[in-house]
């Protein structure tokens, strides 16, 4: 629901920056700017919020790392700390919006509009529960949205996008080459002797990094979600039944009917309209007559309670399948129905419904069991006990693992039965040997972690890892060869040999890319470097670059270059123009927000900031 309001901001905030001012603050304040403060709470709702969005989007949790890698924090941080400059200066400027005008917004909203096209007010209730939201909280949230919208939009309305700006566009994006080329492979490069001992030792010597063996760390590992302890819960029969019984409207479908109204201003028009029904005038005729479309009239498939007028819905579930009601007084009028299928009410059996039942009462269980196995745990911990020590007492699985930065094993495999392994693994490169680390939530559940050795990173000796050496110098022979060769076979082209005959000599087999497109190359079988060097290269040129791996290389001949159009009227043209506005309006906006930060003064406390993403100790309050 926010998102859609705040869709014309939402891509802006997400790179404006923030001025890196730290300096003390109270335990519970994050950032600052003007007059407002920004609370540790407040931020750490908001970014949990917004990573659940993208962890719903991806279908997976993300790691905090990654996280960090995207820069969600700086961009959260940086939406609320724009959204509450943007709320100052509405009040500077003395920008208002009346109740009423909040009103109409908020019911025109389609979000919250029922079947029959206007405001639902039992709906509007739902998604705002939905959403976490109290109606208070939303109407002044939607307050503040639409008085940073209007200046925003006094900033970026009608802004021009230059036509020599579109044409550079349209001409980088939509120009087409046609190529014929040729790729070559190890095969063109010859017998590869083995290296000498000498060779050898001094490739390994220059690219000795290459080799190194990384840091390991061994990680005691204690994993409780409800989804583990479920799968070994045993429920009974008895138990089983009783949740049916309780929760037995749950599985029913209720009776849901496709309905068809007419609406009439008077009972007079809907009672004649009647009398020539009976007549045998059809619905869909008399609609038409009216001059309605099939759309006005059609309710859709519903259920009674999703019928807004209590009359119409009670005349329309009276009816049988095909009937055409009397006509009903209704708040919108006088009102005739007509029912045109009825699915009926469908009621599934306890042994349909047992497994899932099932499912539902260990799930729930479970959830209280891991809460008592983690405070348990906790108390362990506290009293001194090892995650192996305590998982022992409890009766639950501990694991170890020996893995590098990147989850692998000292064998170079990747760790399988790991849960979470690159949150997991992250969080206990950022520890130490004996630190007590707070559990990681995941699934509902927790996980313990904790680093008992650490074995540092080395300097692999040649002989450890000479097959390795020997593999890579062969692949760096290879692409040197087919370096040297293809600048040969450019020359020969560029001197007039013809690219066929040169094709056949070698071996090579001379294919052809048609309206090759520089965003469209993947599809080609061609390289990125290919094809930056293809659209580099003029007509009837020659060229190489480097294949899809150093070992393949690619010679190319720029066949033709056919330039687009320019159609402003164009579907392309319009796409092309609505994405330079969007950049544009971001970045006008950008700069207007960077100078209302500026002239309010922003602040933000670094040591609150790690504290409020889990990464520190909390901010002194010296």
């Amino acid at each position: 629901m926010m998102g859609v309001v705040m869709g014309l901001l939402a891509a802006s905030f997400a790179v404006w920056g923030i001025n890196d001012i730290f300096r003390g603050f109270g335990r519970s304040t994050l950032a600052k700017i003007g007059h407002t403060e920004i609370p540790i709470e407040q931020f750490r709702s908001t970014y949990n919020e917004r990573l659940r969005q993208i962890e719903r989007q991806i279908g997976h949790p993300l790691p905090p790392d990654q996280a960090s890698a995207l820069g969600l924090d700086r961009q959260v941080l940086g939406s609320m700390v724009a959204e509450a400059g943007l709320d100052q200066r509405a009040r500077q400027m003395r920008l208002g919006i009346s109740d009423a005008e909040i009103v109409r917004r908020v019911t025109a909203e389609k979000t919250f509009q029922g079947p029959t096209g206007k405001f639902d007010r039992a709906r509007f209730e739902q998604l705002l529960r939905d959403a976490g939201y109290s109606e208070q909280r939303f109407v002044a949230e939607q307050r503040r949205v639409t008085l940073r919208r209007q200046i925003v939009e006094s900033l970026t309305d009608e802004l021009p996008v230059p036509k020599a700006w579109l044409a550079a566009i349209n001409q980088f994006q939509n120009q087409e080459r046609s190529i014929d080329y040729v790729t070559l492979g190890p095969a063109q490069a010859g017998d590869i002797p083995q290296p000498t001992a000498d060779e050898l030792s001094k490739y390994f010597e220059a690219r000795k990094i290459l080799f190194r063996a990384p840091e390991y760390r061994k990680i005691e590992t204690v994993a409780l979600t409800p989804a583990d302890i479920a799968r070994w819960m045993e429920i009974s029969d008895a138990d089983l039944k009783a949740a049916f019984e309780e929760h037995r409207s749950r599985y029913i479908t209720p009776e849901r009917r496709h309905v068809e109204q007419i609406v009439f201003p008077s009972m007079a028009e809907a009672e004649a309209a009647q009398a020539r029904l009976k007549d045998g005038l059809s619905f869909a005729a008399l609609a038409a007559e009216r001059g309605l479309k099939e759309t006005d009239i059609d309710l859709g498939t519903v259920k009674k309670s999703d019928i807004v007028d209590p009359a119409v819905a009670d005349a329309a579930f009276a009816l049988k399948d095909g009937e055409v009601s009397a006509p009903v007084k209704g708040r919108f009028g006088s009102v005739i129905v007509t029912v045109v299928k009825i699915d009926p009410e469908a009621t599934k059996s306890f042994a349909e419904v047992a497994p899932q039942i099932r499912n539902d009462i260990a799930a729930e269980r479970a959830k209280a069991e891991v809460r008592s196995l983690h405070d348990k745990m906790e108390d362990e911990r506290a009293g001194g006990a090892s995650l192996q020590q305590a998982a022992a007492k409890l009766k639950v699985n501990s694991a170890t693992y020996d893995v590098d930065r990147s989850g692998r094993d000292p064998d170079g495999k990747l760790v399988g039965n790991l849960p979470h392994a690159a949150q997991v693994v992250s969080a206990a490169f950022a520890s130490d040997i004996g630190v007590d680390n707070d559990p990681i939530e995941a699934d509902a559940g927790y996980i313990w972690y904790s680093v008992t050795a650490v074995t540092p990173s080395r300097d692999r000796p040649l002989d450890e890892v000479k097959a390795q050496v020997e593999e890579r110098w062969r692949q760096d022979e290879i692409a040197t060869r087919l370096k040297t060769k293809a600048a040969e076979l450019v020359d020969k082209l560029k001197g007039g040999s013809a690219f066929d005959a040169l094709a056949k000599t070698d071996g090579l087999k001379l294919e052809t890319v048609d309206k090759l497109k520089r965003q469209a190359g993947a599809g080609s079988g061609l390289s990125p470097k290919v094809i930056v060097a293809i659209f580099h290269t003029a007509k009837d040129g020659f060229g190489s670059a480097e294949g899809e791996q150093p070992t393949e290389w690619v010679v190319f001949r720029v066949a033709d270059v056919t330039d687009p159009k320019f159609d402003a009227a164009s579907p392309d043209l319009k796409g092309i123009e609505e994405a330079v506005k969007r950049q544009t309006t971001d970045d006008v906006v950008g700069q207007y927000v960077a100078s209302v930060e500026n002239d309010l003064g922003t602040s933000v406390n670094q040591a609150a900031l790690a504290q409020a993403l889990g990464n520190g100790p909390a901010p002194d309050t010296n």
